[in-house]
């Protein structure tokens, strides 16, 4: 599962072989949740309010590049929220 992003101690992954909806995956300590890229509400686990605020926030900046990545599988970094 290649990771995409690093910040605050909350690590951002894709798998390879996922099933849709398109989503990407966020631990955080021993949280673990998946949030869909098109409307970045939760689809599984769960991650504290502060945490998700930080991940939407992430997410709607590179919301594209996101997208683009699901679909093409051509993962890369992208840039940490700061």
């Amino acid at each position: 599962m290649p990771e995409i992003s690093r910040f605050l101690g909350i690590i951002i992954s894709m798998y390879f072989d996922e099933h849709n909806p398109p989503h990407f995956h966020v631990k955080y300590n021993e949280y673990r949740a998946s949030m869909s890229i098109k409307d970045l509400n939760l689809t599984a686990g769960f991650i504290p309010a502060k945490v998700r605020g930080l991940v939407e926030e992430w997410a709607e900046l590179h919301q594209d590049e996101l997208l683009q990545m699901w679909e093409t599988k051509e993962f890369h970094s992208i840039k940490p929220l700061v």
